[in-house]
Order: structure tokens, then C-alpha cells, then sequence
């Protein structure tokens, strides 16, 4: 071996081939290599290299969900616009600008480096929590809950909803501090969990004093996403399960039950139905809860709007109504064109058109989850594991709600239920999925696939 600078140069290159067997191993043994070790591959060295494109697939499909949306807010909204407006094209158009201006948000995400983003996470979670205090004073109050920030005026309204920011500013700022804090770090109780479970615990308090219960759930939720995907150990997981269902298990417990049952012979549906949340600012979810357990012990209370969505859902049957041909929408079914716009997609596409939109939704998660594993480095990936997460869990709580699978909740479903602000945000967190897509490095040769090192990569 030489010496001097030769000998230098020796020495760094056989370092260099021990980080790159390394890389390779994980990638063998794994299949997902340690993003410390993956970016010491070539291709990801390689900063020279000409981004590709934005995904394709991802786009597409996007926008295909996209333009289904918005044409059932067309088909959902009509009737109750031209009751209460006496125009029955009026949320239709406010819906298709805003969409037509947020795709024009997500094309112009990805022209800016996630590194520029990633920058501005912290100053992002900091100013969602500022929004989450301000809302509390000086929100819209609307049934009685406090969750808006906007006016309304003669020429009309602008709201959105601080909650919508601060689930973004979650998923960015964990990712920039997983990031920080290293691989090893990430497995220690103080630095891979506790800074994750006190943001969560600010949040969700500011939340509930909205009150807002499904955002409370969502964050809770993110967090525990963005700590497993982070890398901390599954003890810590083991721990959180423990201690949910004990103090379920307490609420079971201690809660009273109707004077003519004894304690003892309760079932657990009785019991669970008992389960106050307080005749405070969440007295409301009482009402949701004993709705949700049996929606016809009050037809026209609070089992009104589930037995509604149940009736638009079966009458839809196999093929549906038709496009445009919902009975429901009719003022039957309250937020028709909101939270529970897929209740008229069953009535209108039946069961297959439903099933169809799911799938377009599953593919459209699978296809961010497939541009996380092949990211260019370890931010852009927690980054976009955390928006298709947010995607998932809003979809799913949504279908569950419309078909009572779940208590009713205020989350909308994406791309679908009318909202411009939301819509802008929803499409703003594509474009960040896109501009991840976008900077995944073109494979060194030809037939290699992005992530994998590339043939005869461990003789060199």
C-alpha cells in the first residue's frame, strides 16, 4: 500500500467499499436499505445527475380522483343550492376553481427542492400551533364547536380549518427531527418518543378545547405513524397498547349504566353506551356515540343523518341509481355534499362505482408508498410515508363513518367533500409527494431500479 497522499487515497477507498457492501447488504437482507448507508450508493452520490420527471401514475391517478370529486359536488350540491341560494350551480363553481387552482399549486410544489421545505418545518409546526391558540378566540363558531378561522361577508365566505395545517406541520417537523436526531437516537425513550408524545399532547389539548375529537384521533394517530416509521423500538408501541386499553378498560369499569340493570349483568354494549364524555364542551359526542350504537332509538335526533346515509348506501345496490339521479340529496341527507358526499357516490355508482373510487385510492397510497421506498434520501421518504399515511386514515374514517362502522366524526373525504381550503391543502401535499417523485435519482444503468446498487457493485 503507498504512503502519503496515495496512501490516503487508498485507505478512503477501501473505507469507501466497506460502506458500499454495507448498503448492498441491507438492501439484500431487508430490502430497505438504512437510508445513512443507501446514500452512500453511487447513484445517490452522484449529485450531477438530471432529475427525472414527476411520477406519472401518481399524477394521474391524482388527478383522476380529482375530477370524480368534483363532479359529484356537481351532482350532490345542486338541489340544496338551488333551495337555500337559488343557485344550483354555486358550490359547484367555487369547488371546480379551487381545484383548478390548486392543481396548479401541486405542479408548482415540486419545481422547489424538499430540502427548501424541509427548512421550514419547525417554523411551520410553531405557526399551526399560534393558529390552534387564535382559533380559540377569535374561530367561527359552528354547532357550537370553534374550528374555523375565516369571515364571511356580502360577496361570500373564506374558512379553513387550523387542524388541516397542523397535521401537515406534524408529519414535516417529526421527519426533520427524526432526521436530526440520527438512527441511534431514534431508539432511545427521550429522544425517539418523548418529543413526539409532548407536540402531540400540546396539540390534541388545543384541539379538544375546540372541541375537535377526529383531529385529536388523527394526530395521535400520525404520531405513532411517523415514530414506527422513524425506527424506535416496538416496545415503546407495546407500552402505548397497555395503556389505551386500560384506561378503556377503566372507562368500562367506572361508567354507570341505566338504573334498571345491575352493574354486574351489564353487556359491554350497554356499558360502552354509557361512557360519558362530560356534559361540558364534549357533550355533543353522547349523542354521536348512542347514534352510532343504534341509530333508530332516535330517527329524528341524532340517528337522523346515519339512517339517511344507510338508506342513500343500500339504495345505490350493485350499479346505482345513475349519475345525478340520488334521492337523498333531495334534503333528506344533511352535508350531502360534505362529509358524507359517499353516500350519494354509493347511491348514484352502486356498490361497483364505489369500489371502483376505493381502488383508485388504494392504488393512489400504494404508489406513494412505492415513491417513499425509493426516495433520494431519509426526509423526503418520512415525508411522504406521513401525507399517504393522512391520506388513508381520512379516507378510511370517512367510508367508516358513512356506513356506521365508526361514531360520526367531522373528517371529509379527500379530493370529494366540498371545501376549497382543505382541497388547496390536500393537493399542496401531493405536490410534495410529486416533487419527492421528482428528485429520485434516473438508475446509473440500464434496467436498474432506483435503490438497488447497481451490477458488479461489490468488486468495486
Amino acid at each position: 500500500m503507498s504512503s502519503g497522499i496515495d496512501g490516503y487515497s487508498t485507505d478512503r477507498s477501501v473505507d469507501q467499499s466497506v460502506e458500499h457492501a454495507d448498503a448492498q447488504s441491507d438492501v439484500l437482507v431487508s430490502g430497505v436499505p438504512y437510508w445513512e448507508t443507501r446514500e452512500l450508493t453511487e447513484e445517490y452520490i452522484n449529485t450531477d445527475q438530471k432529475k427525472t420527471g414527476v411520477d406519472m401514475p401518481f399524477l394521474v391517478i391524482t388527478l383522476l380522483i380529482l375530477m370524480m370529486g368534483v363532479i359529484m359536488v356537481l351532482s350532490a350540491s345542486f338541489a340544496r343550492g338551488f333551495y337555500t341560494t337559488g343557485e344550483p350551480m354555486r358550490v359547484f363553481m367555487r369547488q371546480l376553481v379551487f381545484a383548478v387552482s390548486g392543481v396548479a399549486i401541486m405542479l408548482l410544489v415540486p419545481r422547489f427542492s424538499l430540502k427548501t421545505l424541509s427548512r421550514w418545518s419547525y417554523m411551520l409546526l410553531a405557526f399551526s400551533v399560534f393558529l390552534l391558540v387564535v382559533v380559540l378566540f377569535v374561530g367561527m363558531e359552528v354547532n357550537g364547536a370553534k374550528r374555523w378561522l375565516g369571515f364571511e361577508g356580502e360577496g361570500g365566505s373564506f374558512s379553513f380549518q387550523p387542524s388541516e395545517v397542523a397535521k401537515l406541520a406534524l408529519i414535516m417537523s417529526c421527519s426533520k427531527w427524526i432526521c436530526d436526531i440520527g438512527r441511534v437516537k431514534m431508539k432511545t425513550f427521550k429522544y425517539g418518543v418523548a418529543p413526539f408524545i409532548a407536540i402531540s399532547i400540546i396539540m390534541v389539548a388545543l384541539l379538544m378545547m375546540e372541541p375537535h375529537i377526529s383531529a385529536s384521533v388523527i394526530v395521535v394517530v400520525l404520531a405513532a405513524i411517523m415514530i414506527f416509521a422513524g425506527g424506535a423500538r416496538l416496545r415503546w408501541f407495546a407500552f402505548g397498547a397497555l395503556f389505551i386499553a386500560a384506561f378503556i378498560g377503566l372507562l368500562m369499569i367506572i361508567s354507570p349504566v341505566d338504573s334498571g340493570q345491575e352493574n354486574s349483568t351489564a353487556s359491554m354494549s350497554d356499558r360502552f353506551s354509557q361512557v360519558r364524555w362530560g356534559s361540558g364542551r364534549l357533550g355533543y359526542a353522547d349523542g354521536r356515540i348512542d347514534a352510532w350504537l343504534d341509530p333508530e332509538a332516535d330517527p329524528l335526533g341524532h340517528g337522523f343523518q346515519i339512517r339517511q346515509s344507510l338508506y342513500a348506501v343500500g339504495s345505490g345496490g350493485l350499479l346505482g341509481q345513475g349519475l345525478g339521479q340520488s334521492r337523498q340529496k333531495y334534503l333528506y341527507l344533511p352535508e350531502e355534499h360534505n362529509d358524507y358526499i359517499f353516500a350519494i357516490v354509493c347511491e348514484e355508482l352502486g356498490f361497483i362505482g364505489a369500489m371502483l373510487i376505493l381502488m383508485l385510492f388504494a392504488l393512489l397510497v400504494i404508489r406513494g408508498f412505492w415513491l417513499a421506498l425509493n426516495a433520494k434520501d431519509k426526509y423526503s421518504a418520512l415525508v411522504t410515508t406521513g401525507i399517504m399515511s393522512l391520506l388513508a386514515i381520512q379516507v378510511f374514517i370517512n367510508v367508516a363513518v358513512v356506513t356506521n362502522l365508526l361514531p360520526s366524526t367531522g373528517v371529509s373525504l379527500p379530493f370529494f367533500s366540498y371545501g376549497g381550503t382543505a382541497l388547496w391543502i390536500q393537493l399542496f401535499q401531493m405536490g410534495i409527494v410529486l416533487a419527492v417523485s421528482r428528485e429520485i435519482p434516473q438508475p446509473i444503468s440500464k434496467g436498474h431500479e432506483p435503490g438497488v446498487p447497481p451490477a458488479g457493485f461489490e468488486s468495486r
